[in-house]
């Protein structure tokens, strides 16, 4: 069966995060993906696993990490969530996603194994579309003889989907609050959810964070009998970005003095980039990996991760673009910090949308102030805020506002109302720059050096 089958096949499932009215909210049990995986051979089980958990920066620090053990010349896998664009995205190898024939087929493999366990009473329900995908992307991992994959969870740790496999490493990265409604209203509790992903005897990257964030890792890695290392010995010692889009800054690592050179801007990057580093160390010192200081520069330099402060340069007679995925608090501070980078006086408009589920004033009253108009719109997804509640929010910053009926609509009119030597800013959700990304990079190809503001 076709591409476009499998898609809306899979598109069809329950989303975890999002219950329609008069349904029972999903409950997550890791033992539905055992039983499922199971039945597919259990493929996690062929590979070598990292496993990245954290609030912010864990797609960053996945990608980083991938980049560098492809250098190094291991054939890699990436597995991460959301996409932007297409569904490919969450599954690659070595940086190529996954092909549509490819996709395609392991969905009907996938579908009919859990229909035929559906059916003799081993599953209650037919997996959730991040179950599936998450199979789908282990059975090609295996196929494809990945020698380690490095694996993005979800949401939380302990009861994620991916958490099925028996990571060598476990990646911790910041922690804050968001999906509170799943996870926890506070820092400690959305942490203990996170530390699920640690083994007994194994490893924990991270960096010291907030307090509670702290102490309930670390309970967890003492109970567990953990070793921890921290990655902070790989944050610059001063700041050295040539532009807020880029870092770029020397670092010692094994004994030699690199250049990191990343096309991950924004000071908040610099400790994904040494979480991602002094995972490539551990697995060098104690887990008999060839990685060099080389490959680590290398594969730091190559990193593709579209989207986090992403430039999009104009044609001359309009406005650059900048797109940023951040979608909490935390997210929304590390924008606001690159942003105040800019020259004063430069005409800034922000387009913005995100989930009715996020803290929408909160996010609004660290933004909105920075910007001469803002763009409100809603984002293609079931869980959307509304115009009225994106309006309602506004109120509170005195940002002068106004709403547009769609993503492109919004993006359209910010490109009227900023002047050609201006900046529009699109961000507040995944699914709000991923509906924009393609028209923009179509019309306007990413330059090779970063942008001049």
């Amino acid at each position: 069966m076709s591409y476009a089958s499998a898609l809306d096949r899979l598109h069809a499932l329950g989303q975890e995060l999002h219950t329609a009215p008069g349904t029972p909210r999903r409950k997550f049990e890791l033992s539905h993906m055992r039983t499922l995986m199971a039945a597919l051979g259990n493929a996690e089980r062929n590979f070598t696993s990292v496993l990245v958990a954290g609030t912010n920066g864990k797609g960053s620090t996945s990608s980083t990490l991938a980049s560098i053990l492809s250098r190094a010349g291991y054939r890699t896998g990436l597995y991460t969530s959301p996409h932007l664009s297409r569904v490919n995205e969450r599954i690659q190898v070595n940086g190529a996603m996954i092909s549509d024939d490819d996709l395609a087929a392991l969905f009907f493999h996938v579908e009919e194994i859990a229909s035929t366990l559906v059916h003799n009473g081993k599953l209650p329900a037919a997996p959730s579309f991040f179950e599936t995908v998450t199979a789908m992307g282990f059975l090609h991992f295996a196929a494809q003889k990945v020698h380690t994959a490095v694996v993005e969870v979800g949401m939380g740790g302990r009861l994620d989907a991916t958490n099925i496999v028996e990571p060598v490493v476990s990646v911790i990265t910041d922690i804050s609050l968001d999906h509170t409604e799943w996870l926890g209203s506070t820092v400690t509790l959305i942490a203990r959810e996170k530390a699920g992903i640690l083994r007994h005897n194994g490893v924990m990257v991270t960096l010291p964070q907030h307090p509670e964030a702290n102490q309930a890792l670390g309970e967890a890695a003492v109970a567990l009998e953990v070793r921890g290392v921290n990655a902070a010995s790989y944050i610059p010692v001063h700041n050295h970005p040539e532009h807020y889009t880029r870092n770029r800054y020397p670092l010692s690592v094994m004994g030699e003095l690199i250049g990191i050179d990343s096309p991950l801007g924004g000071a908040h990057q610099q400790r994904n980039l040494a979480l991602a580093v002094a995972t490539a160390v551990e697995l060098k010192n104690n887990h008999s990996y060839n990685i060099t200081p080389v490959d680590i520069q290398a594969g730091i330099r190559d990193t593709v991760w579209p989207a986090r402060l992403e430039p999009i340069p104009g044609n001359g007679s309009s406005a650059d673009v900048l797109l940023d995925v951040g979608h909490n608090p935390a997210g929304a501070w590390a924008l606001r910090a690159a942003v105040s980078q800019l020259d004063e006086g430069q005409p800034l408009t922000l387009v913005f949308g995100c989930l009715k589920d996020k803290p929408i004033t909160e996010l609004a009253q660290i933004l909105f102030p920075l910007f001469r108009h803002v763009v409100l719109t809603p984002v293609d997804s079931p869980r959307s805020a509304s115009i009225e509640d994106l309006l309602l929010a506004a109120q509170t910053t005195g940002s002068e506002v106004e709403a547009a009926a769609n993503a492109i609509s919004a993006v359209e009119r910010a490109l009227r109302v900023t002047p050609a030597n201006g900046l529009v800013v699109v961000t507040g959700s995944v699914y709000l720059v991923g509906e924009v990304r393609p028209m923009l990079m179509a019309s306007r190809p990413a330059p090779a050096e970063p942008l001049k503001v």
